[in-house]
Order: structure tokens, then C-alpha cells, then sequence
């Protein structure tokens, strides 16, 4: 079986997409990966569609084609992947920006907004080298900067986590409960 796909066996019914936004290394794709397994549920990461729709790298599309060409590409996979059946989805750190992307998902969707204070996206964001926002400056400041600017923003989700330096357990049974408690996961 894919690891992607849910056994014949599933013990509760996810009745929307449960949609994670935030910013990179907020823990968007980890937690959501998690909370699909842990509800038998579909999980996919946009990031990873988006690039085999286009056939290159994220990185690679932001340098030849430019952010605004990125971001139209990713409206286009979130709202094919929104018309399957519920599923947890992760997205990118910019996704939810777009106004037409989120409009389309507080249609189709519960977002999931995991929100992480800036020490801790620091930390996180210096392991991995693949994130093009910040390869232009000081990441520390760069994600200041779009921490006043997106969080205003994210704030619109539906549900609010804190994304902290603890187990993935407690955010994923936090947000496990929310969806019960919502009637957007039915026992």
C-alpha cells in the first residue's frame, strides 16, 4: 500500500480536508503527516505535487520562472488536489497568501494554522538548505519580516496550534480532538 493512502480500515471518517498553513518549518508537512496516519487519512504535501506537476524543483521554479509563476502553479495543484476526496494537506508557507487560494479553501477545507515562534522556525529552517525565501538574506530577519506580515493573515484559519520544541504527540492529539470536536473527523 502507498504510504500516502489510507488502509480499507479506517476508524473515523474525515468529512473535509484538513489543510496546514503556516510558515516554513512551522511543522506544517511533519504534523500533518502525522494527523493522517493517526486518522488513517490521505496526506499529501503540495510542495511535492507542485514539483511533479512541473517536472523541476521548487527552487528551480522560483529562479527561472520567477514567485509570481510559482504561485499561480501552486493555486492550480491546491485546487485540483481540494476536488479529491478529504485528504490532509500540507502547503506552502506563501500559499495561504493568495486570495484566491484561500478563499477556495475555507470552501473546501478546515485550515490548520501551525503557528511557531521565531527562534523556533530559526532552528528548524537552518537544517534544511531548500528554501528559496531565504536564500536572499539573514533568515533570522527575513522570517521576522514575514512573520508581520503572514501571521495577520494565518490567523484567519479555522484552528490555531502552537508548533513547539515538545513531541509531535501533543499537536497531533490536539489537533485529532479539534477535528472530532469541529464534526470534521465523525467517529
Amino acid at each position: 500500500m502507498a504510504k500516502d493512502q489510507p488502509s480499507a480500515k479506517s476508524q473515523a471518517v474525515l468529512q473535509r480536508h484538513v489543510v496546514f498553513v503556516g510558515l516554513m518549518g512551522a511543522g506544517k508537512s511533519a504534523i500533518g503527516r502525522r494527523v493522517a496516519a493517526r486518522i488513517d487519512a490521505r496526506f499529501r504535501d503540495s510542495d511535492v505535487e507542485i514539483e511533479k506537476a512541473a517536472g523541476m524543483r521548487i527552487a528551480d521554479i522560483f529562479t527561472i520562472h520567477g514567485e509570481a509563476e510559482f504561485r499561480s502553479g501552486e493555486r492550480r495543484v491546491i485546487a485540483r488536489l481540494l476536488g479529491e476526496p478529504p485528504m490532509v494537506l500540507a502547503t506552502g508557507g506563501g500559499a495561504y497568501m493568495d486570495p484566491e487560494t484561500r478563499e477556495v479553501l475555507s470552501r473546501h477545507a478546515t485550515t490548520v494554522w501551525m503557528r511557531a515562534e521565531l527562534d523556533v522556525l530559526v532552528k528548524r529552517c537552518a537544517k534544511r538548505s531548500h528554501r528559496p525565501l531565504l536564500k536572499t538574506g539573514d533568515p533570522r530577519t527575513i522570517l521576522a519580516g514575514l512573520m508581520a506580515t503572514r501571521d495577520p493573515v494565518y490567523a484567519q484559519a479555522d484552528v490555531t496550534i502552537d508548533s513547539r520544541e515538545e513531541p509531535h504527540e501533543i499537536a497531533v492529539r490536539s489537533i485529532v480532538e479539534t477535528l472530532r470536536d469541529r464534526g470534521d473527523l465523525i467517529p
